[in-house]
């Protein structure tokens, strides 16, 4: 929304009386004296006019080591929530950007802004999500093979984009993809009828899940992590 606009629909100020605001400098953006009326204002961007804030809404970024037995989701009647997690009196604000299921543990990342959310998230992203997995029964070389060609699901009608597996021992590996498919690594495996028993997101992107944070634990990520990240935010 443009500056002007801005102010007028959060006071009762006229549109001249408005314009006459910002020429004489009464108007700070973002902590700076803006004269041009037709400057963007997001849902971020702090507006004073005459020394009375108008809009001060922070963008807030978290990491969050999930721990099993915990749903990704803002509310839920049986369950304790991701949001639950988090002590901050904001905490209702925020959202989540990728999803893992109830029994998942690792990286995730919440919000207020949704630019960088929907960056992450949407579709043809490509920002690689790396897990540990488990499984019952053994990996052999195969499996390397076939999800670095693609893994055909029939119930979507689409074929999985190639993906990246590193064996560790007979029953444990790491694998990297870049999409975010219903239930993907565990239909995966699923395709080899191998059960997944144990899976941890360790990175999506460049991020990787802080060492220091125990399962339940957050911090907010750093200005190095967020521009390293790559993906649009309305912090910058």
């Amino acid at each position: 929304m443009r500056l002007d606009r801005f102010i007028s629909k959060n006071t009762e100020y006229g549109n001249q009386e408005i314009r006459q605001l910002i020429a004489c400098g009464r108007v700070q953006v973002d902590s700076k004296v803006e004269t041009n009326p037709r400057v963007d204002v997001t849902s971020f961007t702090h507006v004073v006019v005459d020394s009375k804030i108008l809009q001060a809404t922070k963008p807030y970024y978290f990491m969050l080591h999930k721990p099993k037995g915990c749903v990704s989701a803002t509310k839920d009647e049986k369950h304790k929530t991701v949001i639950d997690l988090f002590n901050e009196t904001f905490k209702d604000q925020l959202h989540i950007s990728g999803r893992l299921d109830f029994n998942t543990s690792g990286l995730m990342l919440l919000t207020n802004d949704g630019v960088w959310s929907r960056s992450i998230s949407q579709p043809n992203s490509n920002i690689p999500k790396t897990y540990l997995v488990e499984t019952e029964d053994p990996i052999t070389a195969e499996y390397q093979t076939t999800f670095n060609q693609g893994i055909y699901f029939s119930y979507e009608d689409i074929t999985t984009q190639p993906a990246d597996l590193e064996i560790f021992t007979e029953r444990t590996a790491r694998l990297t993809i870049y999409e975010g498919k219903y239930h993907q690594v565990k239909r995966m495996f699923g395709y080899f009828n191998n059960k997944v028993v144990g899976l941890h997101r360790e990175c999506i992107g460049s991020l990787a899940l802080d060492e220091q944070l125990r399962a339940g634990e957050y911090r907010e990520l750093t200005h190095d992590e967020l521009t390293a990240f790559n993906v649009r935010s309305n912090e910058f």
